[in-house]
């Protein structure tokens, strides 16, 4: 029989799954593509046979399938309208014929194929036809499983539902999906997106917030939230290079991952897809009431544990969903929320310098000195010596609190129009307080008015460069007590619909918004001390050095004279984002083709205020360090501890006031507003045994942009607008079922950052006719040409071999220029009211030229080429309860021209045991050390930021069908966090050393 068939058709097969496994809901995510390919990623991802004649199927295109349901439900949703219809022929088996042509077939006995994957296979005959007449002749008793089927579930299951995604893709594309409702398989979404080739992540208090792609910093990368672009900023800590997000970078850490079921990764373009990412596009799919027919409802609860904290957090979420008058309504609501009680603890010089980069020298004590000081040009070498600039320990807790919450509203009427409406809201609030112990070496000299020190003895280092050790007489403490309040808060309404207006013509359209505001309050305030003595030594520790204060107490309040009121301000973000657009699809045998138009506003508005800035007498205002075992987690014995800011004193004290007065010119609006349209076929080809599928098109995009803001006194705005032609293709050819390879070309684009667009605070010099700190509007996006080349072998149940090169070459890009040229007519009134200036200067805008330094558009730019390679094998070749185990594991390498924010390698590895009642997994990401800037500040070559080696956990235990325990851990190391300097570019030279400790969660599930 298996003969036969093979001799006369080609068949798409699945490995076969237990026998009452056919009518179980199964979870599908499988677009809309050939029969062939969408047939065979069906079969694999209910684990049952499908037997598709290529008689039938290779000149069909199905319809995308997505959501929990039945096999039989997903393959009449999958066929609808296409002329095919899906017969079962044995509890896990199925035969597909054309709608006139069923025939009455028995049922076959369905032997477990080989893999997983859809298996394309030829014999020596092609009379198709005979198929359905020989399947009629099949024996009539199904087949039990064997004692080797694997029924696929849990961590295994969801790298399957990957990577059936990614291999029906034409473009090429990486995915991460929930094993179930409300179940990313990571806490956060970037720690998940860190998983897939060519991502690695930025974190801040232990926890991701930014991705950078393919080598690209964050700006480069794209993201979308159901179909439209979107918005996400939050508060960080300007220490570690964070600030409130006003850019395009989005911060995934605002949502909660338990509301997604899907992210998929986009490294390539398409024409269809919209522009504005080079690096590429990230997508997110929050869940819908028609992925989970009928009554679902899920409920888990974690209690949360921080090493370093040493406190207990709740981890909450809810989801209802149920679909309604036979399935022609569905209904969805969920709710996540959480707290994060985060230390983040640890010691910071806040750079390195020297006297002689500095611009002094040390006092005139004569030191002790040992070892010898390398010269560099001083008239005294000891001038030379690197020294820490504000040694301090480092405190900042966050006490934080997230909120999530979805709804869905669908209805399919009938078979031809579906509609979606759905909002989701998301908040986070972060309440911190920093406390840093400063001693004063940032300036060097003669001690007096809080600032120089008496220089007492000097230990060199062995490369004669740097004060490894020091002590000093009259050194005063300048101590950092900080609190910051921000609310992040985030709302999407999004309606979208399809109708499919005949069988091969479809209109589908969607309209969205979307909001993001970001609010930081803060207040900062340094207690300087009484002059004292004080050392440090780095000889044991490059990183955190031993600390010594002699006979003076940091603890004793009356020590500090003198109180400043550094910061006391408040600075808001508001992005709003509306888009409108429709698409309509023509298919027709192998050929699909598409139309569409797309228009987007995008609007990001800064604002910021400033209170009063008073000083006092601090020692009625302070108290003892409130943190208890302070530092155990990053030294042993911990850090020392001083007196901080009573915040709470404060408040009572009516030393601040409470009010704000907006800095009317520190804010600034850039509106864009694009239009774009675009036209893209697809077809499929068959070249011998192998099939070729093939995407191509082009978009067209106009972008206008506006940048206001008050410039002395007058309102100012500048509009500029330019066009660009994005063409697109992919290839991808089948070579056998396993083996494919793929290719890919694009022009991508990414828009200037929103600090080169502003033309907030610049500053204009009328003697000299200059201009600095302004903003350029007419600045045009980077401009890519990518190449990519990738080939892919599918085997086993999810397993995956793929080898992957890319070349991204920029050929416009931005530069900081100095350019001589007529300013802006806009700008001519604001500086005609501007009181500094004077016709007597010869300076007239509209007559004479100024220079300005600027940012502009440059020829050429940054080239990022790399090698990505996958290896995902689990082990069923192996028998028993070791088949259970398995790996997923990636590899990039990346080099570029401009290497900022890069890591030449990074790597990620997953070792897993999932029978579908148990699970356990650990997973090791690592990134190479990456450049933050160059020139470094304070006379560095370089800074860079060291590349953490994240350690985390996962493991399940299913008590029944509903319940489940879980425990899971995040950096289970207790991995540092580290940003150093380079010094003259040899040195090594801590600027921030700290840790968060490691995060565990212990919890349990319900779901029915």
């Amino acid at each position: 029989m298996r003969g036969a068939i093979l001799a006369s058709s080609a068949l798409v097969a699945v490995v076969a799954m237990p026998a009452q496994a056919a009518g179980q809901a199964r979870q599908f995510a499988i677009e809309a593509q050939s029969a062939t390919t969408a047939i065979g990623a069906l079969g694999h991802q209910a684990d049952v046979q499908i037997i598709a004649p290529r008689k039938f199927t290779q000149s069909v295109r199905t319809n995308a399938v997505r959501g929990d349901m039945t096999v039989d439900e997903a393959l009449g949703r999958m066929l609808a309208g296409t002329g095919l219809v899906a017969q079962q022929i044995g509890p896990h088996s199925y035969a597909i014929t054309a709608r006139n042509q069923t025939p009455v077939i028995q049922p076959i006995r369905a032997e477990p194929a080989s893999h997983a994957g859809p298996a394309l296979m030829t014999g020596a005959h092609t009379a198709l036809a005979e198929a359905p007449a020989m399947l009629a002749e099949a024996p009539s008793a199904p087949a039990e499983p064997s004692a080797q089927d694997i029924v696929v579930k849990g961590f295994r299951r969801t790298l399957m539902k990957a990577q059936d995604i990614k291999r029906s893709a034409v473009n090429l594309t990486e995915s991460i999906v929930a094993e179930d409702m409300a179940k990313m398989p990571d806490l956060n979404l970037s720690e998940s997106i860190q998983r897939l080739p060519g991502v690695a992540i930025t974190r801040e208090g232990g926890e991701g917030r930014n991705i950078t792609l393919r080598g690209f910093s964050p700006d480069f990368t794209r993201t979308t939230l159901n179909g439209m672009e979107v918005p996400a900023s939050s508060d960080g800590l300007d220490s570690g290079g964070f600030t409130l997000n006003a850019g395009r970078a989005f911060d995934f850490h605002v949502f909660a991952s338990e509301l997604f079921n899907r992210i998929d990764v986009n490294k390539t373009q398409r024409a269809s897809m919209e522009e504005g990412g080079i690096a590429g596009s990230v997508d997110l799919y929050s869940a819908k009431p028609f992925d989970f027919k009928g009554f679902h409802f899920v409920a888990s609860g974690q209690g949360g544990y921080n090493t370093m904290s040493r406190k207990v957090d709740p981890r909450l979420t809810l989801m209802l969903s149920n679909t309604f008058a036979d399935d022609t309504i569905g209904l969805l609501v969920s709710a996540a929320y959480s707290k994060r009680t985060v230390y983040q603890e640890g010691f910071s010089s806040v750079r390195w310098t020297s006297p002689y980069v500095n611009g002094d020298s040390w006092a005139n004590s004569n030191p002790t000195v040992k070892g010898t000081p390398a010269n560099c040009g001083a008239a005294n070498a000891l001038n030379c010596l690197w020294a820490p600039r504000l040694p301090r320990a480092d405190f900042f807790g966050n006490d934080q609190k997230r909120l999530g919450v979805t709804g869905s509203l669908q209805i399919k009427p009938n078979d031809r129009l579906q509609v979606s409406f759905d909002v989701l809201y998301s908040q986070l609030d972060n309440d911190r307080y920093s406390y840093n112990s400063m001693e004063w070496l940032l300036t060097h000299g003669t001690a007096g008015n809080f600032v120089g020190q008496t220089p007492l003895s000097f230990t060199v280092a062995p490369d004669g460069k740097q004060l490894i050790a020091a002590s000093f007489n009259d050194v005063t403490s300048w101590y950092e007590s900080r609190h910051q309040t921000s609310v992040s808060k985030f709302q999407q309404y999004v309606v979208s619909g399809d109708y499919r207006i005949t069988d091969k013509l479809k209109f589908d359209a969607m309209a969205g918004t979307a909001r993001d505001t970001a609010d930081r309050n803060e207040l900062r305030f340094y207690a300087r001390s009484s002059p004292h003595f004080y050392s440090y030594d780095y000889t044991g520790n490059q990183d955190v050095p031993t600390i010594s204060y002699g006979s003076y107490n940091p603890n004793n309040t009356a020590n500090y004279i003198n109180a400043l009121t550094a910061a006391n301000r408040t600075n808001n973000v508001v992005k709003e984002n509306i888009t409108a657009k429709a698409n309509l699809t023509y298919t027709d045998s192998k050929f699909n083709a598409k139309v569409g138009a797309v228009f987007n506003r995008r609007m990001v508005r800064y604002a910021e205020g400033q209170g009063n800035l008073p000083s006092f007498v601090p020692s009625a205002y302070m108290k003892a360090f409130p943190i208890a075992h302070f530092g155990d987690g990053v030294v042993a014995g911990g850090l020392p501890t001083f007196a901080v800011m009573d915040f709470d004193a404060i408040a009572r004290s009516g030393l601040i006031s409470g009010s704000y007065t907006n800095n009317v010119g520190a804010g600034w609006t850039v509106i864009e507003k694009t239009m774009g349209t675009y036209g893209e076929v697809n077809g499929e080809f068959d070249i011998g045994s192998m099939v070729l599928r093939a995407n191509a098109g082009a978009r067209y995009v106009r972008t206008t942009l506006t940048s206001r803001a008050v410039i002395a006194g007058s309102p100012v705005g500048v509009e500029r607008s330019y066009g660009n032609f994005l063409p697109a293709a992919n290839l991808v050819l089948n070579i056998t079922p396993d083996l494919l390879t793929r290719f890919s070309y694009a022009r991508s684009m990414t828009r200037p950052g929103l600090s080169s667009l502003n033309i907030a605070s610049p500053t204009f010099e009328y003697t000299t006719r200059t201009v600095g700190n302004l903003g350029n509007p007419e600045l045009k996006p980077y401009q890519s040409n990518d190449f990519d080349l990738n080939v892919e072998y599918y085997f086993g149940k999810g397993g995956l071999i793929a080898l992957g090169a890319f070349k991204k070459d920029i050929v416009t890009s931005l530069t900081n220029s100095v350019v001589t040229k007529p300013v802006p007519q806009e700008f001519w009134a604001a500086i005609y009211a501007d009181p500094r200036y004077s016709a007597s200067y010869q300076a007239d805008p509209a007559k004479v030229p100024y220079t300005f330094a600027t940012a502009v558009n440059a020829p050429g730019g940054n080239s990022v080429k790399g090698v990505e390679v996958t290896l995902n094998v689990p082990f069923t070749f192996l028998k028993g309860w070791m088949s259970s185990f398995g790996i997923a594991s990636n590899y990039t390498h990346v080099s570029a021209r401009d290497s900022t924010g890069l890591s030449p390698n990074s790597y990620n590895f997953t070792g897993y045991y999932d029978t579908g009642k148990l699970g356990v997994r650990v997973s090791v990401n690592k990134r190479d050390d990456y450049l933050l800037s160059q020139p470094g500040g304070n006379g560095h070559v370089q800074e860079r930021k060291y590349g953490p080696t994240q350690v985390d956990f996962s493991a399940y235990y299913n008590l029944t069908k509903r319940l489940s325990l879980n425990i899971q851990g995040i950096n289970i190391t207790n991995e540092k966090e580290r940003i150093y300097g380079t010094g003259d570019g040899t040195q090594y030279l801590t600027r921030e050393f700290t840790k968060t400790g490691a995060q565990w969660f212990v919890g349990a599930r319900y779901q029915f």
